[in-house]
């Protein structure tokens, strides 16, 4: 496969995220574009790797580490959003004011 169709691939999975973590009022929404936005990274980082250097495994070493962020924000990230439904009962992020007091 050509670098160029998985980069745009990339990018397009990076911009749907990008659009969906800015245009989202919902919590659960937005932890799943934040899903996208990492998975697009991981394939830059695996794509790259193999394009420029395929002797050397730094970018799936790196992407490794992505998963490794994002399976810990997919277990925390369901917690808190739980926790603040509990006591505020609504997920809206524009409603979700904690710091207020």
């Amino acid at each position: 496969m050509m670098l160029e169709h998985i980069l745009v691939l990339s990018a397009y999975l990076f911009c749907i995220g990008i659009y969906g973590l800015i245009t989202s009022q919902n919590m659960v929404r937005a932890l799943m574009c934040l899903e996208l936005i990492m998975n697009a990274i991981n394939i830059n980082f695996v794509t790259f790797s193999d394009f420029f250097d395929s002797r050397q495994l730094k970018g799936t070493i790196c992407s490794i580490f992505v998963i490794a962020i994002a399976a810990a924000e997919a277990a925390i990230g369901p917690a808190i959003v739980s926790s603040i439904y509990r006591n505020r009962k609504s997920t809206r992020i524009n409603q979700s004011n904690l710091l207020n007091k």
